[in-house]
């Protein structure tokens, strides 16, 4: 581990803080995250796996291959371990870790929700101005909110002068609507300094167009913002940092950082 600490590069050091804070993102998200240029993603990518700092599974599929899901290797998660000044994983225990989440049925969750973080992150490679300034993981999120609510996720987006926090709920279609409208009350319930939007990320414009038919029979909890968008919508019309999103009791779409922001003025975000 000593010999591989000269040879990291800067972007070398946020791959391996990134796989640490969020566990595992495929190839096309790391090339979003940190590359911009598939090619050298992968050489890159490749030699750190070679030399045991990073670690990669896929699952077999017809046709064609399943993208590599990225994660820390046994080197990679001693370097971490040692900045901490924690006691060293074993190697075995590493792998151990890596198979445990390949075989995750919550794997696709997670994969999805750091894919939304990462489109975000993506958007303000390329618009000078906009910056994601926060991405907290389902386990910091659970930290702040306590046992009253487990958001996927929680972010800052800022752009144009605003900053709008939020906490993200990503769907994948597979739970009821009453499920999915019921997580509200305990968002309902956290105190005023962390009432902030709650974006449901959905898979398809059909489940938004239900959900939000639910949200009006149900009703929302006073005190709780809520936004929508889906992930077919979106990418055809740039992403989730874009006029995608539906508040509740609002026809018309805005921007990410067009939603409300606590206190309601618009100032930036310094929470």
């Amino acid at each position: 581990m000593a010999a591989e600490l000269g040879r990291l590069t800067p972007r070398d050091r946020l791959l391996l803080d990134l796989l640490d804070q969020h566990r595992t993102f495929t190839t096309d998200q790391l090339v979003d995250l940190a590359f911009g240029s598939v090619g050298r993603a992968r050489n890159r990518l490749n030699t750190l796996h070679d030399r045991d700092i990073l670690d990669r599974f896929r699952h077999y599929q017809r046709p064609g291959s399943q993208a590599w899901r990225w994660t820390l290797g046994p080197v990679g998660a001693a370097i971490i371990a040692a900045g901490r000044g924690d006691t060293l994983p074993r190697p075995a225990a590493v792998r151990d870790a890596t198979a445990r989440l390949a075989m995750s049925p919550t794997l696709a969750h997670l994969v999805t929700v750091n894919g939304f973080f990462v489109a975000l992150t993506a958007h303000a490679r390329t618009h000078p101005g906009a910056r994601l300034a926060r991405w907290w993981n389902e386990a910091r999120c659970r930290e702040a909110c306590g046992n009253l609510v487990r958001p996927d996720g929680h972010g800052v987006w800022s752009d144009g002068g605003r900053a709008v926090p939020f906490w993200g709920e990503v769907d994948l279609g597979s739970e009821t609507l009453s499920r999915v409208v019921g997580k509200l009350t305990g968002y309902a319930a956290l105190p005023p300094r962390l009432a902030y939007p709650v974006l449901f990320w959905l898979p398809t414009a059909a489940r938004e167009v239900n959900l939000h038919a639910h949200l009006r029979r149900a009703g929302v909890p006073d005190g709780v913002t809520v936004a929508t968008a889906a992930a077919d919508h979106a990418a055809a019309s740039g992403g989730p940092a874009a006029a995608v999103w539906r508040m509740t009791g609002h026809p018309d779409r805005v921007s990410l950082a067009g939603l409300p922001a606590p206190g309601g003025d618009g100032a930036p975000w310094d929470g």
